[in-house]
């Protein structure tokens, strides 16, 4: 974690230091000092009102460099990273806080290949935005909402999948009131869907407000108010896949995953025999790959990590159990448009319903507790918490799971525990908990 960045991107509530109209000006400017000479960056945003601001003082700063911004508007980001590879610009630059409240903002970096920056890029980064002057003047509102980009995304979409591919089906489609409110319905009518909305009215204010991936009881609650066979959701802006099925269940993110994974195994067509994963997934995701003959890789939490070491491995799918999924043979970055497609396509081809494929991947019991602390202190200087983890790591073998970690952004020890043994999983935390307790002062 860097002085603005975090695990994607600066995020914060707006108005606070780093994410305010003189930031992203300083932003902008120190980005064109590490930009070459005449470069090109594609600049979108979420519906969020305060992206106007943020975009405007950005296409400010960058401009006083020299640097020419593409303002592509209203768009969702992995439609950014689509521009950036299209136009072969230098950079894109998304404008989001994802899934958060519209009280907060963001801002997300592509290099010229689409990617999400480096940490080291990242740092570069900051040391160059500490030592930019503040605008000496009022900067303007960005006022574009080009619809070219969108269009652009939704056929280079469009065109990943047979025409018909879901001819017949009616799907609740819940864009969050966010960045997917025009791309996704696009796309699934092209394809033949019955579409019922949600969240598919931003003023700039409701972002994720009871709608979205965030909150998928809506969406299933509608799947089955009006019969339809599907349900599925984006983030506010359009990187995230939440979805439920006829019944209204839905699916947890590493069930997604491995569904994904099996059939890509099945048809020859996952890169390296490999997925990745983050730290965060289930075991039951890593047995069921196995099984089939193949093989699980993880990161750290975060997209970025995934798609470095899909990248490295020569892998076509990853993610986290959040909802990002990275296709690699489509897109740099996950997209959840794309995400829940592939999964249209894979009950396509395969004929069988999602209820079969959800049953081969089996979640382990898992038990979790976050501890808020008076201090952070190094892990391995832990020596009870050390020592219960030796214990319940022995004990489970390959057959359980530990994880033990600080949240980046808050006082808090994270605890996690799998196994296939519920009762054993529970008493592992409690192990966990009385080792943490006695070389931690925990507040709670």
């Amino acid at each position: 974690m860097g002085k603005y960045f975090g695990t994607d991107g600066i995020r914060g509530t707006f108005g606070d230091p780093c994410i305010n109209g003189e930031f992203a000006f300083r932003m902008g400017a120190a980005l064109a000092t590490l930009l070459p000479e005449g470069a090109r960056v594609m600049l979108g945003r979420d519906t969020r009102q305060s992206g106007r601001e943020l975009c405007g003082a950005l296409t400010a700063g960058l401009s006083r460099g020299g640097v020419a911004v593409d303002d592509l508007g209203v768009v969702p980001t992995p439609a950014v990273a689509g521009a950036v590879l299209r136009d072969a610009a230098a950079m894109g630059i998304a404008v989001t806080a994802s899934h958060n409240p519209a009280s907060d903002n963001g801002i997300k970096l592509f290099d010229g290949q689409g990617c999400k920056l480096t940490p080291e890029q990242e740092l570069e980064i900051e040391a160059a935005i500490d030592v930019q002057a503040a605008p000496s003047e009022a900067m303007p509102d960005t006022v574009s909402d080009s619809q070219d980009c969108k269009e652009h995304y939704i056929t280079a979409v469009h065109g990943i999948f047979d025409a018909n591919l879901m001819q017949g089906l009616k799907v609740v489609l819940d864009t969050a009131n966010g960045a997917t409110y025009a791309t996704s319905p696009a796309v699934f009518e092209a394809l033949g869907a019955e579409v019922v909305l949600l969240g598919a009215n931003p003023d700039g204010l409701n972002i994720n407000l009871g709608v979205g991936s965030e909150h998928p009881d809506l969406l299933a609650t509608t799947v089955l108010e009006h019969k339809a066979d599907y349900g599925i959701a984006h983030d506010g802006d359009g990187d995230r896949l939440v979805i439920c099925d006829s019944e209204g269940l839905v699916l947890d993110g590493d069930v997604l995953l491995g569904i994904l994974g099996l059939h890509a195994l099945e048809t020859n067509r996952l890169g390296a025999q490999t997925l990745v994963a983050t730290v965060q997934s289930n075991l039951g995701l890593d047995y069921a790959i196995k099984e089939a003959g193949g093989k699980i890789v993880r990161t750290d939490v975060g997209d970025r990590n995934v798609a470095s070491k899909m990248r490295e491995l020569g892998a076509t799918l990853g993610g986290e159990n959040s909802g990002h999924i990275i296709l690699s043979d489509y897109a740099s970055t996950g997209d959840g448009l794309l995400a829940a497609l592939e999964l249209m396509r894979v009950l396509r081809e395969s004929g069988k319903p999602l209820e079969d494929w959800r049953g081969r991947v089996e979640l382990f019991p898992q038990a979790t507790r976050n501890l808020r602390l008076a201090e952070k202190l190094p892990l391995e200087g832990l020596a009870s918490l050390q020592a219960s983890r030796v214990a319940v790591e022995r004990d489970f073998g390959e057959a359980g799971r530990v994880l033990i970690r600080y949240s980046g952004t808050e006082p808090k020890l994270r605890l996690l525990v799998e196994g296939r043994d519920p009762v054993a999983v529970e008493a592992a935390m409690e192990a966990l908990v009385r080792g943490a307790r006695e070389d931690l002062e925990v507040l709670d």
